[in-house]
């Protein structure tokens, strides 16, 4: 089988083959993750609960040759390992599987949650592969609420789902009209916040499982305001061409995460990061130094490609003698208008500091990328928002104070010679955010999926490279703002 990359961390699709040991070893991840979860979390062995589980399949597409070609949790979810896995008789998740194989995205997410809320009481965790697609369940929620509270009312499915294998697995789910169970679901969405709404609805819940390392660290501040505040579990590490770790320490803070190679999965190599890509400094995974940074070298069992990764990690220590890796950022994903290099390290650094300032207003940060404007001397970069506001029934409102604070706050984040070149020698541009219309980065993904992309594996890009995707962008925006004041020099 043929398998596709996403495309979203690089900008470019990569194919490469894969065979059953593939699927296998992404097999033996999830399960090793779950068992991890379970052991941190169950309380009991008896009472281990169900996911609530955001999974999805995308139709397979051919290459030129006509040799089946998708996304590698595609193949997963397709192959018989996964139809015939062992703890498919515990039924893990709350939705059948016949959810997740629906190649329509809509009706899965809608089907999703509405085994879901039928099974509120046996829900112990809610997860997603990334960040980014639980944020949109959540959206799918706030929009299908009534018509969901409805179905479980009445115990029939909408109409409007068709995949007749996902209706039928669903109906069977409902079982019947649960009126008692549409009024809690209600109840609570009828409040005019949503703050808490995962804990309220799942009450059980003890978790969140998801990946927020990398760019996807933007979501922390949002998962936090709807589950208020439960764990966020980022378990595994991988990308499409291997997966790489576990996270054997699931309480640890987000930012603190670090992950343990499994060197049964690929063979793992390292390249000093300040050796530039020179392969004769390369170093095998047990020879790797704390504290020190390193680019991943993998080399696939599967069909032996060998492949640099583009991600840089940092040793944070051992697991017995195996060595664990922190995410540091992605290699080439930096902004630059001058002689500057600002790393995804150092944007993520400043979007911490301005969503602080933004939770004085009644807005939140729930989508963003940006890009290095060098049409115009001097060039600046630009950061594209997509905001909400906190109460669900309340329509955005700009302060223009607080969102020209959030400019400024973004760039008294970043380095040295950033403020040397934007404050001393104005030679860099005031920061600008465009703020863009609820919805836009939904438009960002499907732009990204038509181009081959995954729902399962999106990660919305943090720098934007493409005049096409730029374009998207662009036609969404609706207000702009710019710092007002440069940045202190640091003395």
């Amino acid at each position: 089988m043929v398998v596709c990359s996403t495309g979203t961390s690089g900008g470019i699709h990569k194919i490469f083959p894969v065979n059953d040991k593939y699927i296998e070893n992404l097999g033996y991840l999830l399960a090793v993750s779950s068992l991890i979860t379970s052991k941190h979390f169950s309380d009991k062995i008896d009472e281990k609960g169900k996911k609530m589980a955001f999974l999805y399949n995308r139709l397979e597409s051919k290459t030129p040759s006509g040799l089946a070609l998708s996304s590698s949790f595609t193949s997963y979810f397709m192959s018989d390992y996964f139809k015939n896995r062992p703890s498919k008789c515990n039924s893990e998740y709350t939705s059948p599987d016949q959810v997740i194989l629906c190649p329509d995205n809509n009706q899965s997410v809608y089907c999703h949650l509405l085994c879901g809320l039928s099974q509120r009481e046996k829900v112990v965790g809610v997860s997603a592969t990334f960040a980014h697609a639980l944020i949109k369940a959540i959206n799918a929620l706030q929009i299908y609420w009534k018509e969901l509270s409805s179905n479980i009312r009445s115990g029939h499915v909408s109409e409007w789902i068709t995949d007749l294998d996902c209706k039928n697995a669903v109906s069977a789910i409902l079982g019947g009209p649960d009126p008692e169970l549409a009024d809690v679901i209600e109840q609570e969405c009828s409040h005019k916040s949503w703050e808490g709404i995962i804990t309220r609805l799942w009450p059980k819940a003890k978790f969140i499982e998801c990946i927020v390392t990398g760019q996807m660290a933007q979501y922390i501040p949002t998962l936090d305001f709807y589950s208020n505040k439960l764990p966020i579990v980022s378990m595994v590490y991988g990308s499409s061409e291997s997966i790489f770790g576990v996270n054997v320490d699931p309480l640890s803070k987000p930012q603190d995460v670090s992950y343990t190679f499994l060197p049964n999965i690929s063979y793992f190599e390292f390249l000093p990061i300040d050796h530039e890509e020179d392969m004769n400094t390369i170093v095998d995974l047990v020879d790797v130094k704390l504290g020190c940074y390193y680019e991943t070298v993998v080399t696939s069992y599967f069909g032996l490609h060998r492949y640099l990764i583009g991600d840089i990690l940092q040793v944070t220590g051992f697991y017995n003698n195996t060595p664990q890796f922190r995410f540091v950022r992605r290699k080439n994903i930096v902004l630059s208008v001058n002689s500057e290099a600002t790393t995804e390290q150092d944007i993520l650094k400043g979007l911490a500091s301005a969503t602080l300032v933004l939770e004085s207003s009644n807005s939140m940060l729930t989508g963003f990328t940006c890009y290095a404007d060098i049409s115009s001397f001097p060039g600046h970069y630009v950061f594209y928002w997509e905001l909400k506001a906190k109460d669900v029934d309340d329509v955005v409102e700009l302060d223009e104070n607080v969102l020209e604070e959030c400019c400024y706050a973004l760039e008294e984040s970043f380095d040295a010679l950033y403020k040397r070149l934007r404050s001393k020698e104005g030679s860099i541009g005031a920061l600008e955010i465009k703020v863009v219309q609820q919805g836009t980065f939904d438009s960002l993904m499907e732009y990204f999926i038509s181009k081959g992309g995954s729902v399962a594996q999106y990660k919305t890009p943090m720098c934007i490279n493409s005049s096409e995707t730029l374009a998207v962008l662009e036609d969404k925006v609706i207000a702009r703002f710019y710092s007002q004041k440069s940045p202190p020099l640091n003395l």
